[in-house]
């Protein structure tokens, strides 16, 4: 089993340093990917923090190359820095990307925890008063479910925190439907050549 330093990475979140706050007292946790709605969540948790007075704490789950039964198999301690440092990038540059290299405005706490994402997260919001915030994922069909089951229902059933799913900005479902067209007219080009 790895130590706790290859499981979690902290990283600067460019907020005041209030400590890591009482051990009863609620916080504001949020599963963070880099994705659009992710940062969406990201800014509700936020804007839910300063409502409250709550710290955020903004959570990057990441697996190494092959899974973790992968790594099991054959362990190569080089392979989780290289994994966990790109989790920490990954981390950096969605905060930034969120705010902009600015300050959040509240308590905010982020890191990088090697691990499966729904597990880690309801890992993670296990204080009496936590709330969970995810993006609410987008609709995906049945062989996709199964290969990948949804974050946010697992979350669901599996946090003994309330759990909040915030849907997708109108704008990302332009977007989506904007990239549909576009591949749809592709195709169509090369069927007909």
């Amino acid at each position: 089993m790895a130590d706790s330093a290859d499981r979690v990475a902290s990283v600067d979140g460019g907020a005041d340093d209030g400590g890591d706050g009482g051990a009863d007292e609620g916080r504001i946790v949020i599963g963070l990917s880099g994705s659009l709605g992710s940062l969406a969540a990201l800014h509700h948790a936020v804007a839910e923090a300063r409502r409250t007075d709550a710290e955020v704490l903004a959570v990057l789950c990441w697996t190494p190359p092959g899974d973790e039964l992968g790594y099991r198999r054959t362990p190569c301690p080089p392979v989780i820095t290289a994994g966990r440092d790109a989790a920490v990038a990954r981390l950096r540059q969605a905060l930034d990307e969120a705010f902009a290299g600015r300050y959040a405005g509240v308590r905010l706490r982020c890191q990088a925890v090697r691990g499966d994402t729904g597990h880690t997260l309801v890992r993670c919001a296990d204080r009496p008063g936590d709330l969970l915030v995810l993006g609410a994922g987008r609709e995906r069909g049945r062989l996709a479910r199964l290969v990948r089951p949804s974050v946010t229902a697992y979350c669901v059933r599996h946090a003994t925190c309330p759990v909040l799913a915030v849907p997708h900005p109108p704008l990302l479902g332009d977007l989506e439907t904007l990239g549909h067209r576009r591949r749809h007219r592709l195709w169509a080009s090369v069927a007909r050549n």
